[in-house]
């Protein structure tokens, strides 16, 4: 069962946890459960993915339930007439505020995008982002002898694949528990003294105006208990939202 967030005649949005696959993919081909699938089931409805999260990413997943409610909302995805946000726990202590412009090659699978073109020039992609609060923690790091975090909220104004964790990366501030853009010792860390063996990117909201009722809504899912208890980590004088 899926946490429902919000659903209403032509919409509904989910809670994805991390680990679970928004549908059916060649790469994970070992992979019996997906959002889609559980969806259905759960509510009797055939829905229409509008945006994807990757697999160990949670959070926020938005479906429609017709297939003209869906060229409605992805029209609004496409014009940019939507906003998201998202936590994310990285390596080290960021600047207090940041815009990364940087643009990305797009990323190919070798098994699903044989036929794809090789040669397309990087395109463009931006991320705010700002500094919620940070943490040392007293464990010994490669050559540092304390670890060092930041707790970040981050604003994607593109969607390309795996934006954020290739932007954070860029900028050398990874995101904890990232296996393919991370840092092995950080995520090692991570799983031995706090348990946590998901990627600590979560999507907390999103917000846009419903192309139906033209009423601004703003969907927020909760991290799950592994997230919170990181959270648990960093001097908290705010509320997470």
């Amino acid at each position: 069962m899926l946490e429902i967030l919000y659903r209403d005649e032509h919409l509904v949005a989910v809670n994805k946890p991390s680990g679970l696959l928004v549908h059916r993919s060649m790469i994970d081909r070992h992979e019996t459960a997906f959002a889609i699938q559980i969806l259905r089931e759960q509510i009797g409805r055939y829905v229409y993915p509008l945006h994807r999260l990757d697999k160990p990413t949670s959070g926020v997943l938005l479906f429609a339930l017709s297939k003209e409610a869906a060229q409605r909302m992805s029209g609004l995805i496409a014009s940019r007439e939507t906003s998201k946000t998202y936590l994310a726990v990285v390596r080290g202590y960021t600047d207090a505020q940041g815009r990364i412009d940087y643009p990305l090659k797009e990323q190919l699978d070798k098994m699903t995008d044989k036929k794809a073109r090789t040669d397309k020039p990087a395109q463009e992609a931006v991320t705010d982002y700002v500094r919620l609060a940070t943490a040392e923690l007293p464990y010994p790091v490669s050559r540092y002898p304390v670890a060092r975090y930041s707790l970040l909220r981050l604003t994607p104004h593109t969607g390309r694949k795996h934006q954020l964790r290739r932007h954070m990366k860029h900028i050398m501030h990874p995101i904890v528990g990232d296996t393919k853009h991370g840092r092995g010792e950080h995520n090692r860390l991570f799983r031995e003294k706090f348990d946590c063996r998901r990627l600590l990117l979560h999507a907390q909201t999103l917000q846009f105006i419903h192309p139906y009722t033209g009423e601004s809504l703003v969907i927020e899912a909760q991290p799950d208990e592994t997230f919170l208890r990181v959270l648990e980590l960093f001097p908290m004088r705010f509320e997470i939202k």
